[in-house]
């Protein structure tokens, strides 16, 4: 991905360095095992987050000083970021509409956000409450090393995909579908969320759609980690390396089949309306 030079973003906030910023009682492993028994029951890890009680007492920070490497990756994110930001408010202004810009918490161990408390096991995800997404780039490592889908492409379209979140919120989607869970069975509701989660796949692929017609910012190669990306965080492949198989109704995000053709749709297409995963 051409992204050296790029504009960066003035909504990274970072709070990396900061011990104690919000961890749950009982301490990391604590949240680890409950985000695990959330995810093999079906139950979106944000929900559990929001509903934890009984925070730590705050910790005095230090500033925080990135290695070369990690100061490389921070640059990245700023770029993507920014990038994503040129893209939605040019298609909002399209739509008659005004984008409001999202912020990006880089954080280091757990972080407190408006929807609770979480550790970095839970992976990058946006709070719908403050409007920020929240990033352990550690996580980066994770997806090269744990689940085998390396390249700057494929981390991009992980934070494409958090701003997607982003978007449905300002569009009014995400309220919609809390809406329409409520009453449901847990199948029911969770078939609601794998159709939040592809949208905000094929979102990602829109943003990468828009930011090479208008930047030119793909290589060669590039959409190729983002599918695998995707593959390697689809619900039946993660569920079949967990536990060695596959409950259909619990999946959350959608299969790897189904990310894979809904981020294909967005990079393919480029428009908004075909990105309506609920018809």
């Amino acid at each position: 991905m051409r992204w050296r030079g790029g504009r960066r973003s003035s909504n990274i906030e970072d709070r990396r360095g900061r011990p104690g910023s919000g961890v749950l009682k009982g301490g990391v492993g604590t949240i680890v095992v409950v985000l695990a028994l959330g995810y093999l029951l079906g139950i979106d890890p944000i929900v559990l987050l929001q509903l934890q009680q009984g925070m730590a007492p705050p910790v005095a920070s230090v500033p925080y000083q990135a290695g070369p490497e990690e100061q490389e990756l921070t640059d990245f994110v700023s770029v993507v970021l920014a990038d994503t930001e040129d893209s939605w408010h040019e298609l909002f202004q399209q739509a008659g509409q005004k984008y409001q810009e999202p912020g990006l918490v880089l954080f280091s161990g757990a972080v407190q956000s408006a929807c609770g408390s979480a550790s970095a096991a839970v992976g990058p995800f946006y709070c719908p409450g403050d409007r920020k997404i929240y990033l352990d780039v550690d996580f980066f490592n994770d997806l090269t090393q744990r689940y085998g889908a390396p390249g700057d492409f494929a981390q991009a379209y992980v934070i494409a995909h958090e701003v997607g979140h982003h978007v449905q919120n300002l569009l009014g989607t995400s309220s919609k579908v809390r809406t329409a869970q409520q009453g449901l069975g847990t199948a029911e509701s969770n078939a609601l969320s794998v159709k939040l989660e592809l949208q905000a796949d094929c979102y990602a692929g829109l943003w990468g759609n828009h930011a090479d017609r208008s930047r030119q910012v793909l290589e060669q190669g590039d959409i190729d980690e983002a599918l695998h990306a995707a593959t390697a965080i689809g619900d039946d492949r993660l569920q079949q390396q967990a536990r060695g198989y596959v409950v259909p109704e619990s999946f959350t995000h959608g299969s790897s089949a189904q990310r894979v053709a809904w981020f294909r749709r967005g990079i393919e297409h480029g428009a908004v309306a075909d990105c309506n995963t609920f018809q």
